[in-house]
């Protein structure tokens, strides 16, 4: 089964009056369970696509089935596939709240969709990613550049996504702590049953990490490539 499907799908930039064409004529299939990288260097639009993959970005043509879902060009995310795609960004503060306490961060999305043992899952996801649960109260400041990213993680996590988007979520992190992460992403993909989309400018980070992989260059696919 796919979870994902592109069919010559092209995006742009949107500024103003202004539209400028930056990733041309994709095609994609990812199955379900999958870890599919996009691997290229700096610009070459592949955080482009993950952006319109996570509905950030609706300046896209061709066709995009998604989670079974047929997207339209134009909208944004709304209802039960806002919760089923969750992304983790290469900088942790792009997700957590600098003057809110992680508890308040971690909440308030739960409230807004109604769950009732809100800190029983904050505790759970803690124990998750191997952070004590004391942590829970204190400020992302207050916390390591690893353990802050491992946070992020449990705000992806905590929604019960089906789809997972990496966007660069090691990079900022030094050689010992980004070898924890992929671990742990990796843990976490067996045990939730999740299909993950990685954007990564390191070869040896996808193909780690990833059964499936294609380069881009230019705002295009150059080449594909799937491994053992």
């Amino acid at each position: 089964m796919s979870v994902l499907e592109l069919k010559d799908v092209s995006i742009s930039h949107v500024q103003g009056l202004e539209k400028n064409t930056v990733v041309h004529d994709v095609n994609v299939s990812i199955k379900a369970g999958e870890c599919f990288g996009l691997v290229g260097p700096s610009g070459c639009g592949k955080s482009t696509l993950l952006w319109v993959l996570a509905g950030l970005n609706p300046h896209w043509s061709g066709g995009i089935r998604l989670l079974d879902q047929p997207l339209t060009p134009g909208k944004v995310f709304s209802g039960e596939l806002r919760r089923r795609v969750q992304m983790v960004f290469q900088d942790p503060y792009a997700s957590l709240h600098p003057k809110h306490r992680l508890r308040r961060a971690l909440s308030e999305p739960l409230k807004l969709l109604g769950y009732q043992d809100i800190d029983d899952r904050l505790s759970e996801g803690f124990k998750l990613v191997g952070l004590s649960e004391n942590m829970i109260d204190r400020y992302p400041h207050q916390l390591s550049g690893g353990q802050r990213q491992r946070v992020a993680i449990i705000r992806a996590l905590l929604l019960e996504p089906k789809l997972l988007l990496l966007d660069e979520p090691t990079s900022a992190l030094d050689m010992s702590v980004q070898a924890e992460i992929l671990n742990l992403l990796n843990e976490l993909k067996a045990k939730r049953d999740l299909t993950m989309i990685m954007v990564s400018h390191d070869p040896e980070v996808v193909d780690y990490m990833c059964d499936h992989a294609v380069t881009m260059k230019a705002g295009r696919i150059d080449k594909e490539t799937f491994y053992d």
